[in-house]
């Protein structure tokens, strides 16, 4: 399940803020579905990513209420079959697999395939342990697994959750280091597989990442005085999917509209319900 990120609030001066709109505002004037930022092409299929102000359902509980007018719908790839995927695709929608990535789950079917060793602390979410993501060895597989199920049902694009554990009480001393070769590991896999894949929060490594990452999902930015720092990824033609679940809407549109994000409000069980901008 999604975790808002849990760090700090980081307070910027209005006038960082006046200059990254104002550096972004004339790149999102259009609201096209998909750019081409090269390099994007796997075995000769052009990867999907998304562009500045696409529109956005994000939806992990519940049954999905496929009659919401977005371009791009993120649904939970194991709740959901290969027909609600060819649904979506049938009105016209592109499709991101939501995947825990930093976390295992006892209530997945392939919870047997985390071995004790690589669980630690829980996450926050009943069910969850973080992952101790230096074991490659043990999780390039699980996680090649759990993409191709995606693939196989008709996914376009992962959202991998939980990839910035190097900041939490996981109980492993994971670095900053370790973070980045975990989620280029899963951006690798992602697009071998065909798939395009998000950067989910883990704000501090955007600049390390942008190249390896198509897009960014990101949870509370306004919250946390932190959205300049996705700025990186609107300059280089992909989408900010962005939410925040605290703040009225009056708080943060004005803010990441001008810097091109799709955002909107959303409850913290992420069922149907949302308030975008």
């Amino acid at each position: 399940m999604a975790v808002p990120a849990r760090r700090p609030a980081r307070f910027f001066s209005v006038l960082a803020a006046f200059l990254a709109a104002f550096l972004v505002a004339g790149s999102c004037a259009a609201a096209p579905s998909s750019v081409a930022v090269p390099p994007s092409v796997v075995a000769g299929k052009q990867r999907w990513i998304p562009a500045p102000r696409t529109t956005w359902q994000w939806q992990l509980s519940g049954t999905v209420d496929t009659t919401v007018n977005a371009q791009v719908y993120d649904i939970d790839g194991v709740d959901n079959s290969a027909d609600v995927v060819a649904a979506l695709h049938r009105a016209g929608r592109e499709v991101v697999c939501y995947v825990n990535a930093g976390a295992a789950e006892d209530f997945r079917p392939d919870a047997a395939a985390f071995p004790p060793a690589v669980k630690g602390k829980n996450d926050g979410w009943p069910g969850e342990q973080w992952l101790d993501i230096r074991r490659q060895d043990i999780l390039a597989s699980i996680m090649t697994a759990r993409f191709r199920q995606c693939r196989d049902k008709g996914f376009d694009a992962i959202e991998a959750d939980n990839a910035d554990s190097y900041a939490e009480d996981t109980g492993f001393p994971l670095t900053g280091a370790d973070q980045l070769s975990y989620n280029r590991m899963l951006a690798g896999i992602a697009h071998r597989l065909g798939l395009s894949i998000a950067l989910k929060n883990d704000l501090e490594q955007v600049g390390d990442l942008l190249p390896d990452f198509d897009f960014s999902i990101d949870e509370s930015c306004a919250e946390q005085g932190q959205c300049d720092l996705l700025v990186p990824f609107i300059r280089a033609g992909k989408a900010v999917f962005h939410v925040e679940y605290r703040l009225p809407n009056e708080q943060f549109c004005p803010e990441t509209t001008a810097l091109g994000f799709s955002s909107m409000r959303k409850n913290r069980s992420l069922d149907a319900a949302r308030w975008p901008c």
